[in-house]
């Protein structure tokens, strides 16, 4: 039954995230005016915002103006709900505050990765904003220490800060953006040393492995601009339930 309830949540702040996925970069509130047809304006009636069986239920189509909805809207919600399910399932028995937070966390990983990869843009209300609530967490937070936490975001933001920098006085372009330093503070604070090196590593590689098919099939050259906002929460997804897992891996080949 728990779990049911943990999935329902999920679907239902799954739903609030189109809301500022959509809004967010446009600079619009989140909360005013109501939900409501992009295309026609009409507000969406409550029998119509259910969430994932609206979509199903509609045809993935507006009422209204039958103008066709993004099948996004339903993968955020049900992907929402499985990652509250997996928050749940991996650390609810144990650690109940710990995964509240892990919720939030994954809320706004979700956030960021699909801004960034249609916007290429990582807002500040979700990376400086949620560093802070994590900051004030990493007090009580039992996974890692205050001091490594605050370390561990500081560090890393200031390593992509000197990326940047060396991307911009070297080769004359933006290797990376600013939102990305940004979000190292986000991601330092919650992850910690261990977990972050994993979600950078997978992130690296799931970034380098896009940009090869990219350039070997689509034609691209290296100055191909890559949303790594996306490529980090990606990374952080996984480090954050399997990254000690994966380091013990990685540790245990240069044992043998």
């Amino acid at each position: 039954m728990e779990e049911i309830i943990v999935i329902i949540f999920g679907l239902i702040v799954g739903s609030f995230l189109n809301v500022v996925i959509h809004r967010l970069p446009l600079e619009q509130s989140v909360v005013s005016p109501g939900s409501h047809c992009p295309s026609c304006g009409v507000p969406i009636r409550f029998y119509d915002n259910i969430p994932a069986l609206s979509f199903v239920i509609l045809m993935g189509k507006c009422r209204r103006c039958k103008t066709r909805i993004s099948v996004r809207y339903p993968l955020v919600e049900l992907f929402t709900a499985f990652s509250f399910w997996l928050a749940y399932r991996f650390y609810f028995e144990q650690q109940p505050v710990y995964a509240g937070f892990c919720a939030i966390f994954l809320c706004l990983l979700i956030a960021l990765a699909l801004i960034d990869l249609e916007h290429q843009l990582l807002p500040d209300e979700l990376t400086l904003g949620g560093a802070t609530v994590f900051l004030i967490y990493a007090f009580f937070n039992p996974t890692v220490t205050p001091i490594a936490a605050i370390a561990t975001a500081i560090g890393s933001a200031l390593v992509f800060a000197g990326l940047y920098f060396f991307y911009l006085k070297v080769r004359k372009i933006e290797g990376l953006g600013q939102g990305d330093i940004k979000m190292m503070l986000l991601l330092g604070v919650f992850l910690g040393p261990d977990r972050l090196v994993i979600a950078v590593l997978l992130a690296s590689f799931a970034g380098l492995l896009v940009g090869i098919f990219f350039i070997i099939f689509k034609g691209k050259n290296l100055q191909l601009k890559l949303p790594f906002g996306t490529f980090l929460s990606l990374g952080s997804y996984i480090s954050l339930f399997w990254g000690r897992l994966i380091l013990k891996a990685i540790q245990s080949l240069y044992m043998i």
